[in-house]
């Protein structure tokens, strides 16, 4: 059964001052997000879901990726991304997450941008209108916090019960005047292992 997509959304955010003061570098943030019709509403409990996530994951990753590197030019000027997915109230958080935590979803963004670092997530449930939290990591540097970001953003009406909205992320520069240092600065401080922070 193919995806059913109601619309789009693509959103671009310029951060221009922070704290009073004018940025360097501006940072822009880019939203790309569908609103589709949940394949499992209205079915019961589902076992198997890798039929639709076969299908319609693929088409989702391939249309938002496109729209994210349309919107910024090209997959190399990406420096952050992200996911997310919002189920609505007469789904399940597996629904939401069934649909971007598969490779056959992600890759697309993944290869599009050369990137190496995990692809941050996000995945909940409300009704219209309800946050979009994409969280965003440097997509070659885990460590990088300057590019720990998160874009927040709604779409007044969805998702609706039998819906789910799934969105990439990607951010052009980091936070205005980031200056809390980086995660080796901590591990070399504390002693401790880049392989192994925790020391266990």
């Amino acid at each position: 059964m193919a995806i059913q997509i109601r619309k789009t959304l693509l959103q671009v955010e310029s951060v221009l001052i922070e704290g009073d003061r004018a940025s360097s570098q501006p940072l822009t943030l880019y939203t790309a997000a569908a609103v589709v019709t949940n394949p499992w509403a209205g079915r019961g409990y589902v076992e198997d879901l890798r039929p639709e996530i076969h299908t319609a994951a693929p088409v989702l990753g391939e249309l938002l990726t496109k729209m994210i590197i349309d919107a910024v030019g090209s997959g190399d000027a990406v420096e952050a991304y992200g996911k997310t997915a919002v189920v609505g109230l007469n789904g399940e958080l597996e629904h939401a997450s069934a649909l971007i935590h598969t490779l056959r979803f992600g890759n697309h963004y993944r290869e599009a941008v050369g990137a190496k670092s995990y692809l941050a997530f996000c995945n909940t449930r409300g009704g219209a209108n309800a946050p979009i939290m994409i969280p965003l990591m440097d997509k070659n540097d885990e460590g990088r916090r300057s590019h720990y970001l998160t874009i927040q953003t709604a779409i007044p009406d969805a998702p609706a019960a039998n819906e789910i909205v799934v969105a990439l992320g990607a951010s052009v520069g980091g936070r205005p005047h980031h200056r809390i240092g980086n995660r080796y600065q901590d591990l070399e401080e504390m002693g401790r292992d880049v392989g192994n922070p925790a020391a266990i």
